[in-house]
């Protein structure tokens, strides 16, 4: 099941990512690459990587994408007049994508964590799925509270002047955009 669930972020990542860079209007282009970073936060989430895809939604998928639909807005740049939405193959694609998502609700409706986790490897949990890995290894549930500490320790220790680097140079970005969008500032 896994497996099915995989292939299915894959191809809605690939695809998405080739709609993304394919539309004439930038609006549900970025709109695009937010399906883009959701389906890859889902192939984190499968990996075991439950940080990783709380930061992609957080982090590019929610504060970098609302930065550039700002940036999009204040320019004026969808303005075409004209829709990047055809009838054809990518309703058909949409529909087919549609019904695929559909179907893998219904096989998991009445799956639990703990039915799961012991479908994933039998007779290795004990008492808690949050005690189950990928390799099958019994871990304590305090070392995944220590995966945080792992990463937020550096960011914030050693990278903390590149962090803060890149947040004056977002804040740069969104005010030139503001001038440009207004000139007679």
């Amino acid at each position: 099941m896994t497996e099915i669930v995989f292939y299915v972020l894959a191809i809605s990542a690939v695809l998405s990512a080739i709609l993304c860079i394919t539309q004439k209007n930038p609006v549900p282009s970025a709109l695009w690459l937010v399906s883009t970073m959701f389906a890859l936060a889902g192939i984190y989430v499968l990996l075991h990587a439950q940080f990783i895809a709380a930061m992609q939604v957080l982090v590019y998928a929610g504060a970098v994408m609302v930065l550039f639909l700002f940036v999009i807005m204040l320019l004026n740049l969808g303005r075409d007049g004209g829709s990047d939405i055809k009838k054809g193959p990518v309703a058909l694609v949409a529909t087919f994508l549609g019904a695929a998502l559909v179907a893998a609700l219904v096989a998991v409706r009445g799956t639990s964590v703990a039915g799961l986790a012991d479908r994933l490897n039998p007779g290795v949990v004990a008492g808690s799925p949050l005690g189950v890995v990928a390799g099958g290894d019994v871990q304590s549930a305090a070392s995944f509270t220590n995966a945080i500490g792992a990463v937020a320790a550096p960011m914030f220790q050693t990278y903390l002047v590149p962090f803060e680097i890149t947040s004056v140079l977002l804040l740069a970005a969104a005010v030139g955009a503001v001038v440009l969008a207004k000139r007679k500032l």
